[in-house]
């Protein structure tokens, strides 16, 4: 787990975040210099919050990306459970529900980068918003030793906080992680485009990352794949096409998985009336929210959430 010196208590209260699953914001003040990164070695026995152990569901406002050295270590983010090992990656994304298990020794490198540290330029190229993406990367020889030598350049720069002013430093931190990030992007399409080949699919096109884009902010109001494709500037046809050849799934199918997936963490992790969970997710009526949930997994709303406690 995160190191002391990188998540421990002091660094930002806890809170919820209004659907009540508790929400860590990124520690600024543990941060040497309190600049928007930190990067270290990963421990045992550590918090992003002192009352809050790592091991009980909640949400970061942050990226947090661990480079492991051992394993296996067994890690949940929305509701699928990775085993990640030695020269293997986790990369979790502002927003995820997930849990680090108490069993697992984790053993590595872990960053953790607060939204607004880099250019609006470089997130977009990272694809740092890419929630389509598998947080587990498996690396092969090269890209792992492109990865490591890149994160411990970064690692060896956020720890020298006394060669150059702050205004320098803080610049030259950026452009080291935005380097490491870039590589870390290209291993995350690249992992998502030969597992869609190897399914016979082809990869996406901007269609469809405009309309992912879209569906993550307005999926808990807009169901409607004609209402996004109006606001896109793209026929329901095109959109249909582009959808489908980056996740082969149609578009309302796209809709529905994330909206599925947001009613799994309201019910699964706050104590929020169903009635309630249904309209955060765009049903303000509580019989169309369970018929839709019902629908999607073969359980009604009380049942999953019965199942899990």
């Amino acid at each position: 787990m995160a190191d002391e010196n990188i998540h421990d208590g002091a660094g930002g209260a806890t809170g919820r975040s209004g659907d009540g699953i508790d929400t860590f914001p990124f520690p600024v003040d543990l941060s040497l210099l309190g600049v928007g990164v930190q990067v270290g070695p990963l421990g045992a026995g550590r918090t992003w919050h002192a009352h809050a152990p790592l091991h009980r569901v909640h949400r970061i406002d942050f990226h947090v990306v661990m480079l492991f050295t051992g394993g296996p270590v067994r890690h949940m983010i929305d509701f699928a459970e990775y085993e990640a090992t030695a020269g293997e990656v986790l990369w979790i994304r502002p927003g995820q529900v997930h849990r680090f298990s108490p069993d697992s020794e984790y053993r590595g490198t872990v960053l953790a980068m607060q939204p607004g540290f880099l250019p609006r330029a470089v997130v977009e190229a990272a694809g740092l918003y890419r929630y389509d993406l598998p947080p587990l990367l498996r690396p092969d020889e090269a890209p792992l030793a492109g990865l490591t030598a890149a994160l411990d350049q970064l690692r060896r720069e956020y720890e020298d906080a006394t060669t150059l002013p702050l205004s320098l430093h803080t610049a030259v931190l950026r452009h080291t992680l935005s380097a490491f990030l870039l590589r870390l992007a290209h291993l995350a399409v690249s992992s998502a485009q030969a597992a869609r080949q190897g399914r016979g699919e082809m990869p996406g096109d901007t269609a469809f990352t405009l309309f992912r884009n879209a569906v993550e902010r307005g999926f808990a109001t807009n169901h409607s794949v004609s209402a996004y494709a109006d606001a896109l500037g793209y026929s329901r046809r095109t959109l249909v096409r582009a959808v489908r050849a980056a996740t082969g799934e149609t578009p309302k199918g796209f809709i529905d998985k994330r909206v599925v997936l947001e009613a799994k963490r309201l019910l699964a992790h706050t104590d929020m009336p169903i009635g309630r969970v249904g309209a955060a997710v765009g049903f303000p009526d509580a019989a169309n929210f369970s018929k839709f949930f019902h629908q999607h997994t073969d359980q009604t709303p009380a049942g999953f959430r019965a199942q899990l406690r």
